[in-house]
Order: structure tokens, then sequence, then C-alpha cells
């Protein structure tokens, strides 16, 4: 799978700031954008990686303008959280697979609030 890296993102400055969290990377397309961390740092954590290298194939699946419009309206429903696509990439990490095949998709029955939540460094003030 193609993919880009962008360090000191704009994009994900501002989804650091809206999750009040110390690190993000996040996915546009076929590109991982990433604020507070170096691009080393986020290759050596697996789970991590193969968590957005899901959100590239979801891209890939849906259509780059669909798929934000999807992502946005699931995450407007239900929230960031328990948004299906974020469950989704939150399995792939869990399982560190970096090429997760349409096949393993998470099914419908699985519910959102049961799994872990993405680690989260920041210090609390």
């Amino acid at each position: 799978m193609k993919y880009k890296i962008v360090e000191n993102s704009p994009f994900a400055r501002i989804a650091r700031l809206v999750l009040k969290s110390s690190n993000v990377a996040m996915v546009l397309g076929r590109t991982i954008h990433l604020s507070g961390v170096k691009r080393d740092s986020f290759l050596r954590d697996k789970g991590w990686v193969a968590h957005e290298l899901c959100h590239i194939r979801q891209f890939q699946e849906h259509g780059y303008l669909r798929f934000l419009w999807l992502y946005l309206r699931e995450s407007m429903r239900v929230g960031y959280y328990n948004n299906k696509y974020e469950v989704e990439a939150r399995i792939a990490g869990l399982k560190g697979e970096i090429d997760l095949p349409v096949a393993q998709k998470a099914d419908s029955s699985i519910k959102p609030t049961e799994l872990p939540l993405p680690v989260d460094i920041r210090k609390e003030s």
C-alpha cells in the first residue's frame, strides 16, 4: 500500500487541538498527517501504523469525498470513539496488521464501547 507521511501537518495540529491530545496521526486520502510525533516514532508503533493504514484503505474503498462525508456523518451521529470507521481502525491497530483485507472488516455486531480507546499520553493539568 502506497502512502506518504507529512510531519508537523497543520491538519493534524487542528485535530490535536480538537481532540486535546499531545500527538495525533490522521489520514487524508493516502497521506498520513502527524502532529506532536516524529515520523520515526510513529513508524515504530506497528499498531498505530496499522490503524492509520486502515483509514487509507477506507478512503480507497469509499472514495475520497464520499469517505470524508461518511466519516463526518458517522462522527456527528455517534461521536468520534463510537464511529464505526474508528472502531474498525482500532481493531486493525490491536491486531497490528498492516494490510487488513476487506473480508476482515469489523462486523456491525461489535459494540464500540467494549473496545479499548486509543492511548493518549497527554499530561493532565
